[in-house]
């Protein structure tokens, strides 16, 4: 692991909203990061970060001592913000049109943006990486770096935050080929930035319709799965996916039930091998968010469950249990990730720290 001669100065943009509670709950006493800098809509600058949070502060955790100080800035203030930080996590609310333009314009003051958002997933030289799958596609920043006339500065993102329960196992099993995958997810009320207190109409409800998640379900594994070309990720041709995604009265972790083809079909016991071993750059690298086994098989026959199962790993890891043959696939499986751990904030985070170890973020 990597020494610094000092923490690195990280900025929160939307540092109000839950994901960027999340990301500075996530944040205290972290070995290499240490957030300096907030900012979020011009209503809440100007005041400290405990006035504004005033009633908003939506986690169980309390709010970190060391940042109720922090003044708050305009997050549209972009050259004040960033002169202060040495790379930003984004986690802005506005539209996708909006997003694209503010990151792109940190980007371009040489301040790395490691963004929550899904506005650049689908920009051809931005890298949409899950760190222990893909991270060879970080490469690409060196394409968008050409095109933004950038040294330091770019955007990289993760994926939906549904996708972290399913995507994994099928990484695991991609020397097995999988061909085709149903999958519904069944997602947490803090993917919509929700908790029951302000969305009391979800106690002991379920809302089949989630805006523009199963497109995302479907194809952002493809990307994941794809490669570099000409300077562009070009997503890959399989696996198949069809997918339902269903909002549920649970407060933190999203679930999937999974059906999967393969080319080659393997055994139940190599099928479990091949997640309980699998293992990405995070683990080798040794980063410090890392989960030490990063997919873990659960034998009960009633596991996973968000109760006993959303923190593995401190929520950075992915659970699955009930694999099993299936009448018309060939296996199903339940899968589990904490969606505002490891689906959104602690994604970014560890994102971050393999760009920091693979020198694409350094000290200014």
């Amino acid at each position: 692991m990597k020494q610094f001669e000092r923490k690195f100065r990280v900025g929160i943009l939307g540092g109000t909203g839950m994901v960027g509670q999340r990301f500075i709950a996530l944040l205290e006493n972290h070995p290499w990061f240490e957030v300096t800098t907030i900012a979020a809509s011009k209503r809440s600058a100007g005041k400290t970060y405990s006035e504004t949070m005033e009633g908003r502060w939506k986690l169980q955790t309390p709010m970190p001592e060391g940042v109720k100080n922090i003044i708050v800035k305009d997050v549209a203030d972009v050259e004040n913000v960033s002169k202060d930080v040495d790379f930003v996590f984004s986690a802005v609310n506005m539209t996708k049109e909006e997003i694209r333009a503010i990151e792109e314009e940190y980007a371009k003051t040489e301040t790395p943006v490691v963004s929550n958002n899904s506005a650049h997933r689908w920009t051809p030289d931005v890298p949409m990486v899950v760190p222990e799958i893909n991270d060879d596609h970080y490469e690409v920043i060196k394409y968008q770096r050409k095109r933004l006339g950038t040294k330091n500065g770019f955007i990289a993102v993760k994926p939906n935050c549904s996708i972290q329960c399913y995507v994994p196992e099928l990484a695991a099993w991609k020397k097995f080929k999988p061909t085709k995958v149903l999958v519904s997810t069944y997602q947490a009320i803090s993917g919509a930035g929700k908790t029951f207190e302000d969305w009391p109409e979800m106690v002991g409800n379920i809302i089949p319709y989630i805006g523009g998640e199963e497109e995302k379900s479907e194809q952002e594994p493809l990307r994941i799965f794809g490669h570099i070309e000409n300077g562009e990720i070009v997503k890959a041709d399989a696996p198949l996916i069809t997918s339902q995604c269903i909002r549920v009265p649970v407060l933190e972790g999203h679930t999937a039930s999974v059906f999967v083809d393969f080319e080659e079909n393997p055994t139940k016991e190599k099928l479990i091998d091949a997640v309980e071993s699998f293992e990405g750059f995070p683990q080798k690298a040794g980063l410090p968010s890392a989960p030490k086994q990063f997919i873990k098989y659960l034998e009960e026959p009633d596991r996973p469950q968000v109760r006993l199962d959303v923190y593995y790993e401190n929520g950075f890891g992915v659970t699955m249990g009930r694999l099993r043959p299936d009448t018309i696939f060939d296996w199903k499986f339940v899968g589990l990730a904490h969606n505002t751990v490891r689906g959104a904030a602690g994604g970014a985070v560890l994102s971050a720290e393999a760009l920091v170890e693979k020198e694409y973020i350094t000290l200014k």
